[in-house]
């Protein structure tokens, strides 16, 4: 069988990931200008050689705070997506391989969170409790339990039926060894696109959370989202849009690059049986 080639597409969009996660690792050891430095230029002036996205409304250099925004923004998507591969992807592989009554009873729990509106969900947690990153990333990963759950339920009742879990059983082997060496492998697969398009939308998620005040608190707590919203005012929009403009233009490519990097690769794993 051929193998379908990802595309350079695919790895531009690898590419501009891992720049990514380089400046949010790094940022604070990079040269960059402090973040936080009001008066770093005039207020909201243009891009330049000086300041590359221009400045804010109290100077503060554009570029630099977009550099450190991908801190947050690309921590909160990562640490939400992988709690819910954690808890859901746990819970839906043990459903779809017990079944019965476990079964029944993690669907009913994932139906019960699909069914409960996610934004009211993410405000009241946010609201109620301290808006720490831990606390954002929680309540963004809460709300990705359900869906990668029953993903790797359905997954799971999938390959639980094939030969070489049957195999499996006949030779004796313990529940445990089935679900890590058999099934897990298999199932991560379209775990692991779904956790790209999932990390992509997370991001999005705390943008949304920023535009209501509920993200991550603090003054020195840059986030994508957060320098929006900062940029969106009236005067700033007519005056000077590049204090939006960028942040929403890095935002743009790194969840557009998230979406065709996971759907690339559900789409390569995508392995049809020929029938001989």
């Amino acid at each position: 069988m051929l193998r379908r080639r990802l595309g350079i597409s695919f790895w531009l969009a690898i590419a501009w990931l891992a720049l990514m996660a380089f400046v949010a690792l790094f940022a604070p050891i990079l040269p960059l200008t402090d973040p936080t430095q009001v008066a770093f230029g005039g207020p909201r002036e243009s891009p330049s050689l000086d300041a590359w996205f221009g400045t804010d409304a109290l100077g503060r250099d554009v570029f630099s705070r977009t550099m450190h925004g991908a801190r947050i923004s690309l921590a909160v998507g990562g640490f939400a997506i992988a709690f819910g591969m954690l808890i859901g992807g746990g819970l839906g592989i043990l459903a779809g391989y017990f079944r019965g009554l476990l079964d029944q009873t993690v669907r009913f729990a994932f139906f019960v969170l699909l069914s409960f509106p996610a934004l009211v969900l993410a405000i009241l947690i946010t609201a109620t409790l301290e808006r720490s990153l831990l606390v954002v990333s929680l309540t963004i990963g809460i709300l990705a339990v359900a869906p990668v759950g029953l993903l790797s339920r359905a997954s799971t009742l999938v390959f639980a039926e094939r030969e070489f879990v049957a195999a499996a059983r006949v030779l004796g082997a313990r529940h445990g060894r089935i679900i890590m060496r058999e099934l897990l492998p298999n199932v991560v697969i379209p775990m692991g696109a779904l956790a790209l398009l999932g990390m992509a939308i997370a991001v999005v998620a705390e943008g949304s959370l920023a535009f209501l005040g509920l993200s991550v608190a603090g003054d020195d707590s840059i986030s994508w989202g957060k320098m929006i919203v900062d940029g969106s005012g009236l005067r700033d929009l007519q005056n000077a849009a590049h204090v939006a403009l960028f942040p929403v233009l890095v935002m743009f490519v790194t969840v557009l690059a998230l979406n065709f990097a996971g759907d690339r690769i559900r789409q390569h794993f995508d392995v049809k049986e020929l029938a001989f």
